[in-house]
């Protein structure tokens, strides 16, 4: 479950991931725990990654769904299927993770940061999750929530 995190200003919260292929802006959220209900999880992740406290209650909407699949070597996969809430915050605030900036790093976030539309879609050389992003971003704030989430690709 992941978050499109947007200010009163159409900033959008980023957080980036480093892979072994590299660097990966995404966007906020991430794995369930078991048990866990996926809204409870991410009210959790924003928390511990942005600083951002929610209650489930103020969970904006689905609109993107993705599936990604990793080949792992030997003949096996792993992937997750992640469903992106559009989340708008009523205030322009810091981002400050709950978590030490240790905490993060094990789970490979280097970095938060809000990133204005101009941004994101003038990027050259960077990588976003979904790779569309770019694209995908100025549809979302231009046209809203779509009725029924719609599948991102990779």
């Amino acid at each position: 479950m992941r978050a499109i995190v947007l200010d009163p200003d159409d900033r959008v919260a980023l957080v980036r991931f480093r892979f072994p292929h590299g660097d990966v802006w995404a966007t906020p959220g991430g794995g369930i725990e078991e048990g866990e209900p996926e809204e409870h999880a991410l009210a959790r992740e924003l928390d511990e990654e942005l600083g951002l406290v929610l209650a489930v209650e103020e969970l904006g909407p689905v609109v993107w769904v993705r599936t990604h699949v990793v080949p792992l070597g030997g003949g096996r996969w792993d992937g997750q299927t992640e469903r992106y809430r559009l989340q708008r915050v009523a205030a322009r605030f810091e981002l400050r993770p709950r978590l030490s900036a240790e905490q993060l790093a094990a789970e490979a976030v280097m970095e938060v940061r809000w990133w204005a539309l101009d941004e994101v879609v003038g990027a050259t050389g960077v990588e976003f999750a979904p790779r569309r992003f770019p694209e995908l971003l100025p549809a979302l704030l231009r046209d809203g929530a779509p009725l029924v989430p719609f599948d991102v690709g990779v």
